[in-house]
């Protein structure tokens, strides 16, 4: 699932996700958003991480830990928009 359509589909999938509710995807969420199975969408979620796409998983694991310009870890760095903070920033 390396093409770049894929992985513009796996990166909207993603920011979407975290723009709407404040937390990234788990790969199992996200196999149901691209319509895949779920080692298809984490096979798809690695080759997105292995591009030069600021963003990185938790070391070991498979979670999003940095999904510029988002952090999935709290940080100092808080977003608010709208009155509405649930974003960080890193």
């Amino acid at each position: 699932m390396t093409d770049s359509t894929n992985l513009d589909r796996t990166f909207h999938a993603i920011i979407t996700r975290l723009v709407e509710t404040g937390r990234a995807s788990h790969y199992t969420e996200l196999a149901t958003d691209l319509g895949c199975g779920v080692e298809e969408s984490r096979r798809a979620l690695h080759d997105l991480m292995a591009t030069s796409y600021p963003a990185w998983l938790h070391p070991d694991s498979d979670l999003i830990a940095v999904f510029q310009p988002f952090s999935s870890i709290p940080t100092q760095y808080k977003i608010t928009v709208d009155g509405h903070q649930k974003w960080f920033s890193q």
